[in-house]
């Protein structure tokens, strides 16, 4: 079965109540493990999507360079 896409804000707010289960200091180990292991695949989704966009807003802005520069001509 294939993962269903996360959007970036549930992720975050995922990630976010995981890190303050696991700083209250009284989940079990095992469940602490499984926490951090999902907090570690939500943080890399977070950071992919954030690379993606940030790729795609170098590419729009490189794009709006050129459409300008065409202009001037």
């Amino acid at each position: 079965m294939a993962k269903k896409e996360i959007p970036f804000d549930e992720a975050m707010l995922q990630l976010e109540q995981i890190v303050r289960q696991l700083e209250q200091g009284d989940v079990p180990l095992e469940n602490a493990i499984e926490l951090y292991q999902k907090g570690m695949e939500l943080s890399k989704l977070c950071s992919d999507k954030l690379q993606s966009a940030e790729k795609q807003l170098v590419s729009f802005m490189g794009e709006n360079k050129e459409e300008a520069g065409k202009t001037d001509e």
